[in-house]
Formats: structure tokens, C-alpha cells, sequence
């Protein structure tokens, strides 16, 4: 299509939010007579600790074209396989349970874990817990990086940890490199014109800066969307108790390195453990409701064997929702000013990925018009709700009884609708499968992920029943043989970061 008539794009505010966008946008759009401009202001502080992602941060990099030598030693940047879920689970054999990544090149056992855990779900005593047949597990366990050599012909799809603060900073060196004009300031006041649209922004020493579109990347403050255009908030607590978090660093105790993110269930709620290659980040996701500040801390430093250390906690308010609409008139709102979701599975780099690549794909689409702007706005909901449902479910399977917590969340009545089927379907050993495919509109995790969750945490019948013969069960001490053969073919994952940084 033809160049688009000279536009100026306004990216009010920063943080690792702020200049994904601004370095997608300028990778796109820059030379394409765009004016793109990031103001942020020094006042403002960055929530930022150290942050896993999903497999689709690869895609970010390979878009913007920044290799893994560049920019990981950069970033602190680790490896992730998967997550692993200690303590969600009192069921026995079913106490821990891993979320893999894992690839097409994972068919063969992938199909026999789906086997087994359907004869299960009806209730035939065949193993069916998902680590036994995820290579991504055995890796993890490990300590090994996902890259495999070029003999074995095989992939396998992974993350990273990083330090957030350290990821804003290489993004914004790209965005400004690309084009991107940096402005330090503080907005005083969002002027509009008559329509409503926003005109632009009033700040303390530029005086007012004017542009034809706007992003939202003022945080949980929600400075355009929320308070200049009135969008309303749907809050999560309904569903999603947890609204605050306390975050402690910690040394490495060894000389291997984790491949993992860790989130152990604790009392009011889970602790993260993210390997970084200087540090981990560790933080306590808890409810208010059943926790205060002093308790969470004590019970992470417990955790942590940091009673007596002295090193600063910090503590994080969590604003858990989303806006009705991420796009409203000249606005795109992007990161927490759009909603949050708690870290449990990394989504939140995600979110913003999709949300601007949907928005620049829908926007060029219309011709840099609010054609698809309805489009948009329900594919970003789509994608929170559809989060927002996988979570709920590791609290509603959880079958811990030691707290007034974990009792509560089981036993929420308010289940989303899609859950509620998924759940209906598979507590009848129904087709899950057709039920999932009937959802795929409206679900983020693929249905790999749902039976890797309801299998995990162990949700079967109770007393099961011998299989007959004539039934096909996939003996787990075959791909248990498989997943440890390909071990070998996987380097240690510290080795692998050093030759990444010898690399740069």
C-alpha cells in the first residue's frame, strides 16, 4: 500500500513497556514518515524486578533483529524451559507439577501423554502425570540450555528471565537508534480537542506537545485512557484474589544455574524464583484480603532462609484487570495502564507484544484510520480473559487445605464460563480435545497446556480401576528413556550463557 499521509505517534511514558512499543513502532514505521516520540518522566519510578516471559519474546528479538549474543549477557538474560509448580497439590504423586515448552517436534510423546491421561480422566489407573514425557522437564531438571545441537534435527520452543529495568535500556537504545525522538518530562495536564480525541499534553519544560496519536504507557495510573477518556476498569478480584507482591534478590547458591522459573505455593499465595545470571529474583504474589505487608515479608524471608538479612524488601500494589477497551478515539493504552494480570505464567511482556503488533497490523490494515479499532479492542480482551482463565485455574484445581486462602479459591463459585465447561468436560472424562477446539477462538494456552494443567495437579478420579488389556497405555518408562537420551545432546546451561557473552 501507498505511504500513509505524515503522522505523529506520542508514546507517553517509559518503562520496559513504553519502548517495546516504541521499538516496534520505529522498526515498522519509522522510515515510512511516522514521527514517532517516547516522553517519560525521571519523577516517575519503574516497576520493574526481575521478569520471566513466554516463548513469544523470541519473536520480539527476531522481529527487531537483535541476536541473543547482543542482547542477552546485556540484560543479565537467562534461559527458561518451563515452570515448575511445587506445593499447588496435596495429592500424592501429584505434589509438583512442571509447565513445559515444547515444540512439533515433540508429536510422539506429546500424543502418548494425551493418551494416557485420557484413559485416566476415565478413570483407568495408567500414569498420566505430564513430567514423565515433556523433554522440556528433564532439561529443566537438568540445569541444561534448550539449544540443541544440529545432529538430533530437533527443536524445542523456550523463554528467558532478564532484568526488566536492563531490557527498557537496551530497547530504548535501539528505538532511539531507529528514529524514536526521546523526551524527559513531566506531564502536567492532557488537553482535548473538541471531539474528545486527545490534542496533546502540557509538561513542565516543553511546553505542550501535540501529536495525532497516542500509547499509553503511564502505568497503573492510566493518565489518557482511564482518566482523560473515561474508559472504565473491570477488575479480576472476583476471580484472582492475589493484589500485592514483595520482592527480595538472592545470590546464587551454586555453581550450575536454573533453567526454570520456580513459583511455590506458600500460605496467602506463591513465590517466584527467577534465575538471572548475577542474582535471583524472588517475590511473594499474595491476597490482602488474607495477608498484610509485615506477615508476607516475614513469610518470604522464612522461605528464603532470610530472617535475620538485611537485605531491603520491596513491596508492589497490583491493580489486577483490564480496561473495557485498550483503543479508544486516538489512544492505545499498552502495559499496566491497559490492565496487569499476576506473574504467574510471564505474560505480561506478551500482552504488550501482541497487543501493539495487533494494533500496527489492524491500524496499517485501515489506513492508518480507527477502522478495525472495535477489531482490536476484542482481540485484546480476548487475549486478558483468556490469561486471566488459564490462571484461575491452578487456584481452582489447588487441593491444599492448610489455609482459609487456598479453601477459598477452590471453592470460588464465580468460574468463568469457558473454564466451567473445560472443568464440566473433563471431571466426565468427556472429549476435552473437541471442547478446546470449540474454544480456540477465545484461548490462549494451547490445548497442550490445559491437559498439562488439569493433569498435573492432579485431577482425576479417585480410586481408578485396572485397565483392560485391550486398551493402549503408553508405559512412561519409555519416554522417560527418550526424554533422558536427548540430555546429552544439550549443553549446561551456564556453559551456554558464557559462550553467549564471548560471543557479544
Amino acid at each position: 500500500m501507498n505511504d500513509p499521509i505524515k503522522q505523529r505517534i506520542l508514546i507517553v511514558g517509559g518503562g520496559t513497556a513504553g519502548w517495546m512499543t516504541a521499538a516496534l513502532l520505529a522498526q515498522a514505521w519509522a522510515g515510512r514518515g511516522i514521527e514517532i516520540t517516547l516522553l517519560e518522566s525521571k519523577a516517575i519510578g519503574i516497576i520493574g524486578v526481575g521478569e520471566g516471559s513466554t516463548p513469544k519474546m523470541r519473536r520480539f528479538f527476531d522481529r527487531l533483529g537483535i541476536s541473543e549474543a547482543e542482547w542477552m549477557p546485556r540484560c543479565n538474560a537467562t534461559y527458561k524451559c518451563g515452570i515448575r509448580f511445587p506445593k499447588w497439590s496435596t495429592r500424592k504423586g501429584y505434589q509438583s507439577y512442571y509447565h513445559p515448552f515444547f515444540s512439533h517436534d515433540d508429536d510422539v510423546t506429546i500424543r502418548a501423554f494425551f493418551q494416557n491421561v485420557t484413559l485416566r480422566s476415565r478413570n483407568f489407573d495408567v500414569h498420566a502425570h505430564p513430567d514423565a514425557f515433556f523433554v522440556s522437564n528433564y532439561l529443566a531438571r537438568g540445569r541444561r540450555a534448550p539449544l540443541p545441537d544440529a545432529t538430533t534435527g530437533y527443536s524445542t520452543d523456550y523463554a528467558y528471565h532478564f532484568d526488566a529495568s536492563l531490557i527498557g535500556e537496551l530497547l530504548k537504545d535501539y528505538a532511539t537508534e531507529h528514529g524514536v525522538r526521546h523526551v524527559v518530562d513531566t506531564v502536567t495536564e492532557v488537553r482535548q480537542h473538541e471531539n474528545g480525541d486527545i490534542a496533546g499534553v502540557m509538561t513542565e519544560a516543553s511546553g505542550l506537545v501535540e501529536a495525532d496519536f497516542f500509547v499509553d504507557c503511564t502505568g497503573f495510573a492510566s493518565v489518557l485512557i482511564c482518566k482523560t477518556l473515561g474508559v472504565p476498569f473491570h477488575s479480576y478480584k472476583d476471580v484472582l484474589f492475589n493484589d500485592r507482591a514483595v520482592a527480595l534478590p538472592t545470590t546464587h547458591d551454586d555453581d550450575t544455574l536454573p533453567s526454570e522459573t520456580v513459583s511455590t505455593a506458600l500460605e496467602a499465595g506463591w513465590v517466584w524464583k527467577i534465575p538471572l545470571t548475577n542474582r535471583f529474583g524472588n517475590g511473594y504474589v499474595y491476597s490482602s484480603d488474607f495477608l498484610d505487608e509485615d506477615g508476607a515479608e516475614r513469610e518470604l524471608r522464612e522461605h528464603l532462609g532470610l530472617l535475620d538479612a538485611d537485605i531491603e524488601a520491596r513491596h508492589l500494589k497490583m491493580r489486577v484487570g483490564r480496561v473495557a477497551r485498550s483503543w479508544e478515539r486516538n489512544c492505545l493504552a499498552v502495559g499496566l495502564s491497559q490492565g496487569f494480570m499476576e506473574p504467574l505464567e510471564a505474560t505480561a511482556l506478551m500482552v504488550v507484544q501482541d497487543t501493539v503488533e495487533t494494533f500496527m497490523q489492524r491500524y496499517e490494515q485501515g489506513g492508518f484510520s480507527d477502522r478495525y479499532r472495535a477489531d482490536v479492542n476484542d482481540k485484546i480482551n480476548a487475549i486478558f480473559d483468556g490469561v486471566r482463565n488459564y490462571i484461575f485455574m491452578h487456584y481452582k484445581l489447588n487441593s491444599r487445605d492448610d489455609t482459609e486462602y487456598w479453601r477459598a479459591n477452590r471453592e470460588n463459585s464465580n468460574v468463568p464460563a469457558d473454564v466451567a465447561r473445560i472443568l464440566a468436560v473433563w471431571d466426565k472424562g468427556g472429549d476435552l480435545l473437541a471442547e478446546l477446539r470449540a474454544q480456540a477462538s477465545r484461548l490462549v494456552y494451547s490445548p497442550t497446556s490445559w491437559y498439562c494443567i488439569l493433569a498435573g495437579m492432579g485431577r482425576f478420579p479417585r480410586s481408578p480401576k485396572k485397565p483392560k488389556k485391550k486398551l493402549q497405555v503408553v508405559d512412561p518408562r519409555e519416554a522417560q528413556a527418550y526424554c533422558e537420551g536427548m540430555l546429552a545432546h544439550f549443553p549446561d546451561h551456564r556453559a551456554a550463557l558464557s559462550g553467549l557473552g564471548a560471543a557479544a
